[in-house]
């Protein structure tokens, strides 16, 4: 198995979850569309490339290990709406149409919170199915290395604070891949690192692997997230004896 491995490591990182009113949660690993769009955006896609960004989407399989889990931050963000340059009752969005103001916010303060792991670090295992269609592994390596973009980790405030690109292995599976990586600097060995693979809801996984099903797939062309996988929780031990 080609596996393309990626180093997620920035001051402040965001794996986003699903917007519970105007607060912006995380989750404890990367979404599949995160790591869709991350990968689309080296490779210089536009968000009009639905169809191109949906078949990347799909093609994506991938686990992650938590070299450090970080700390949880929260950024306390206000917008005085009623200032005198932004009293236009109209405005451009970013689908390129003009949208008129309403509602409560109309002329008030306008608050949000918005979540961000502090200081942590992550290695991704990535593959492709099928293998051979463009983009390739390959590709997608070429791309990390020279992204046609600038890359961020989730929101456009995180960039990372190392090379994304952390390689690419041949592996029998991409937990195998995890097992052998390389742990973020700073991160002692022997390490006991919390990860998450791909399952499915009649998997039959060891003792103590915990599955829940998600919802992280993004419908590219209407800009939802839609669908359900399963994902594994479990431990990898990383640089402990075999003896």
């Amino acid at each position: 198995m080609d596996i393309l491995l990626m180093r997620l490591q920035a001051p402040l990182l965001s794996f986003g979850a699903p917007i519970i009113d105007r607060h912006g949660v995380i989750q404890a690993y990367p979404a599949q569309s995160m790591i869709c769009g991350l990968l689309a955006n080296a490779l210089g896609y536009h968000h009009r490339d639905a169809e191109l960004l949906q078949r990347l989407q799909e093609r994506i399989v991938y686990a992650s290990r938590q070299d450090r889990k970080g700390e949880r931050v929260r950024d306390y963000q206000t917008v005085a709406m009623g200032q005198d340059f932004m009293l236009d009752e109209r405005a451009w969005t970013t689908r390129g149409q003009l949208e008129e103001r309403g509602g409560g916010n109309k002329t008030g303060t306008h608050i949000r919170l918005r979540d961000y792991w502090a200081d942590a670090a992550h290695t991704v295992a990535v593959t492709l199915t099928p293998a051979d269609e463009a983009p390739t592994i390959e590709a997608l390596a070429e791309a990390l290395q020279r992204p046609a973009r600038p890359l961020f980790i989730g929101r456009k405030t995180c960039a990372p604070s190392e090379p994304i690109y952390l390689g690419r292995t041949q592996a029998e599976s991409l937990l195998d891949a995890l097992k052998a990586a390389p742990l973020a600097r700073g991160v002692s060995t022997p390490a006991r690192c919390e990860a998450w693979w791909p399952s499915s809801a009649s998997a039959d996984e060891a003792p103590g692997i915990f599955r829940q099903p998600v919802t992280d797939q993004r419908d590219w062309a209407n800009q939802i997230h839609v669908g359900q996988r399963w994902v594994a929780r479990g431990h990898l031990m990383i640089g402990h004896s075999k003896e």
